[in-house]
């Protein structure tokens, strides 16, 4: 029998696995992605110092202005979004964080159009 219960358990795990390795730093921050049914969010976060450099989500009036809804169309717009923001930042290079996910779907939408819009990974 599997010590996860639920798919919600079973993301958390990964995602504790995957942190053993993704670290981000002032100079390559964590690229951190995080879904849930109704909405998706991005954030670009300094692990040294406990900071949040840059964050986007469906939430913020910018991703509204497109009329996108939240499947994988909308999670490429929320990326070049996501990688506007960290060059306003001051961003070039990140580190990719899952979160947990399949990188599958709307993640990898995510990624790629953030490597699209110019950030490196």
């Amino acid at each position: 029998m599997p010590k996860w219960k639920t798919q919600k358990d079973y993301i958390a795990r990964r995602h504790k696995r995957l942190r053993k390795k993704v670290v981000g730093t002032a100079e390559r921050p964590r690229m951190c992605v995080s879904l849930s049914s109704k909405h998706l969010y991005v954030q670009f976060i300094d692990d040294a110092a406990g900071k949040t450099l840059a964050a986007s989500s469906t939430l913020d009036s910018k991703f509204r202005e497109t009329g996108q809804n939240v499947n994988v169309a909308g999670a490429a717009a929320l990326g070049k979004i996501a990688a506007e923001k960290a060059t306003e930042a001051g961003l070039t290079t990140v580190v990719f964080d899952r979160g947990g996910f399949q990188y599958h779907g709307r993640v990898k939408a995510i990624a790629e159009a953030a490597r699209e819009a110019g950030l490196k990974f």
